[in-house]
């Protein structure tokens, strides 16, 4: 993992050159290794942050998201958040002005990407594209413009604030094989079973079947966009069949996973 004094001054001079950027819209295109870390930071403009390539897990004091080949990430201005590189990673970002989106997301959300946002966005890092003013003008227009039709992707993992909590979904994450029921985890909180639905509810948003789904998802799409082999992670993540892994991706990003990753590639 990469986060050292190097890599935070490199940061710092990126902000400023960010902050003196003239334009609605700034685009940047960039590669990382993998295991290079983005330290903690935040931005005046909102951004759209596309993996062309590999797994990007961005990471707040109040969740983390994963961003699989071929999505986005709608990262609010002013919200301090981490990027870490799972796998090699290709991505472009664009930074547009508070305001600057009509209907934008008001919190940090995963976006599908279109065959026209991808091309957009290609115009947006470009830099040879600012030679025609008037063709980038309009590009970047539309960009605007696409940005709240791109689908929502179920694709964040909303942490507790509970400290007890906290440490449970921790253990998970570290381990999403084991087994995970409302009962069990009530028992261990010392909350009954109807207490405890409603106190994770309360913690995270969502019910602790949903979140073990989504935390299977963190783990199992960095392994599957490094080739490894649906089979291997359906099994190792503790399902019964491979049948029963692939109805849940299925349900969570609309399609089965190699199917998904051919679409991605």
């Amino acid at each position: 993992m990469i986060d050292d004094a190097a890599s935070r001054a490199e940061l710092n001079d990126s902000l400023a050159a960010l902050d003196r950027a003239e334009g609605a819209v700034v685009g940047r295109a960039s590669s990382y290794a993998d295991g290079f870390v983005v330290p903690s930071h935040s931005h005046g403009r909102a951004q759209l942050l596309h993996a062309r390539s590999g797994v990007a897990m961005i990471s707040t004091s109040f969740g983390r998201w994963m961003v699989p080949p071929d999505h986005a990430m709608w990262i609010p201005a002013g919200i301090v958040h981490s990027v870490e590189m799972m796998g090699e990673v290709g991505m472009r970002s664009v930074y547009l002005e508070p305001g600057a989106v009509t209907d934008a997301p008001p919190d940090l959300v995963v976006l599908g990407m279109t065959d026209l946002m991808r091309a957009l966005v290609a115009v947006a890092t470009d830099r040879t594209a600012a030679n025609d003013s008037r063709h980038n003008d309009l590009a970047m227009a539309l960009l605007v413009e696409e940005i709240p039709r791109l689908p929502i992707r179920p694709l964040g993992l909303p942490l507790p604030s509970d400290r007890r909590l906290l440490a449970r979904c921790r253990a998970f994450l570290a381990e999403p094989a084991r087994e995970v029921t409302i009962d069990g985890w009530a028992s261990a909180l010392g909350m009954s079973r109807r207490s405890f639905t409603r106190f994770f509810q309360r913690e995270t948003g969502v019910s602790l079947g949903l979140w073990r789904q989504q935390a299977c998802l963190f783990a199992a799409l960095p392994r599957l966009a490094d080739g490894e082999s649906v089979t291997a992670v359906a099994l190792d993540l503790g399902y019964d069949s491979v049948p029963a892994f692939t109805t849940m991706f299925s349900r969570m990003l609309g399609t089965a996973p190699r199917a998904y990753f051919r679409a991605a590639g």
